[in-house]
Order: structure tokens, then C-alpha cells, then sequence
């Protein structure tokens, strides 16, 4: 196995970490215990799971950790296409995990509002549902913001992708697409007053793209990987 194979079969492993724990925490917990525009029944099947809701936490660290690690593999496999691009690439992936670990703390804020009777003692109901919406807020905005610098990542490894000449360049031009929709969603939601009338039409220019271009990545690094001296 050449160097660049095993850094292709390694970050495909990486990217599979990243969909299958990425997908549990955000579409199976979160998506399972938040109801959209009330606070109370978000905090009360939080409460009335919270083994699931540590269980989403876990995998969101999981998924974290190898999105960052994944840096690597990825900046020596497209380093020979352009060292310095290749390199920006890497700290932009490395930002946005640091950003989604930042991200992650409100998780435990929310945690730690179950953590014992003293918050009950002290604060009233509404003031508990109120805070739990607040950082599960928090979690989403942080977690925008470092979508940005991921859309930033994914156009600038699509174009090493693309001109590289050992990975199909379609396989580029995919992830540069799943970045658009990345850029899409992450400014709609900032700027928009009324985005939850477009909610899904957004998060539909969001998944389909990214689950296309970066899915199919992740399939090609890990069935073919680069054969032979490139």
C-alpha cells in the first residue's frame, strides 16, 4: 500500500466515524427530544431520557475529535496537489471543530440543569425551560458559525480534489456544491427573519449536497483509494 492509499483508506475511516456518530447525535437525540417552539416538552423529554440525551453528548465528542483528527490524513493526502492550499484546508477543518467543540459545552449546560434538586429547589419551572432553550440555542448558533469556516474547508478541498488527477474530479466539484449549501443554510438562519418559513427547504439545500458530495468522498477513500505511483 502506497502513502497516499493508506492516507486515503485512513481518512475514509475518519469521514465513516463522522457520519455514523454525527447522524445518531443530531437526527436520532436532538432532532428525537427538541420540539421546535416549546421549551417545556424539550426539557421534559430531556428529562424523561436522559441516558439518550449523554448518549447524543458522547457521540457529538466523538464525532469532534475525529473531525479534527481527520485533518491530517486529509492535508497529506492532497499535499502534493498544493502544499500551502492543502495546509489552509487543514486549519479550517481544525477551526471548525474547535468552534463545534465550544459548541458542545451548552450540551453540558443543559446536562447540569438536571444534575441535582438544587436547580429545581431554586429556580421556577419557566426558568428552567427558558434556560434549556437558551443553550440548546447557543449549541445551534455556535455550531452555524463554525459551518461557515467548514463551507470555507470543503471549497478549498474540493478544488484540491478537483485538480489533483488521482481522485475523480466529479468527487471535487461535489464537495464544492455541499459547501454552497453549507454557506446556504448558515446565512439564512443569521440573516433571515423568517427563516422557519424556509426551514426545510434549506436544510433540504443542506442534506442533499453534503450527504452526495461527502458521502460519495468518503465511499471512493474507502472502496478505491490511489492506486499505484501518483
Amino acid at each position: 500500500m502506497n502513502p497516499l492509499d493508506k492516507m486515503a483508506r485512513i481518512a475514509g475511516l475518519g469521514y465513516l466515524i463522522i457520519f455514523i456518530t454525527g447522524f445518531f447525535a443530531n437526527f436520532f437525540v436532538l432532532e428525537g427530544l427538541v420540539a421546535d417552539g416549546d421549551a417545556a416538552t424539550t426539557f421534559a423529554n430531556i428529562g424523561n431520557n436522559l441516558l439518550q440525551f449523554r448518549w447524543g453528548i458522547f457521540s457529538f465528542l466523538i464525532m469532534v475529535i475525529a473531525d479534527v483528527l481527520l485533518a491530517w490524513p486529509l492535508y497529506l493526502l492532497l499535499k502534493p496537489v498544493n502544499k500551502d492550499l492543502s495546509l489552509l484546508s487543514a486549519w479550517l477543518r481544525l477551526l471548525n471543530g474547535a468552534i463545534f467543540g465550544v459548541a458542545v459545552v451548552n450540551l453540558f449546560g443543559v446536562l447540569r440543569l438536571f444534575g441535582g434538586e438544587q436547580y429545581l429547589a431554586v429556580f421556577e419551572p419557566s426558568a428552567l425551560h427558558a434556560r434549556t432553550q437558551f443553550l440548546l440555542d447557543a449549541f445551534n448558533y455556535t455550531w452555524l458559525i463554525g459551518l461557515v469556516f467548514f463551507g470555507l474547508h470543503l471549497l478549498v478541498l474540493g478544488y484540491l480534489v478537483f485538480r489533483s488527477g488521482y481522485i475523480p474530479k466529479v468527487l471535487g466539484l461535489l464537495l464544492q456544491l455541499a459547501a454552497l449549501g453549507y454557506f446556504a443554510d448558515s446565512f439564512a438562519q443569521f440573516l433571515l427573519p423568517n427563516y422557519n418559513d424556509y426551514q426545510a427547504v434549506f436544510e433540504m439545500i443542506v442534506v442533499i449536497p453534503g450527504v452526495v458530495g461527502e458521502f460519495s468522498f468518503t465511499v471512493w477513500l474507502l472502496v478505491k483509494g490511489v492506486k499505484g505511483d501518483k
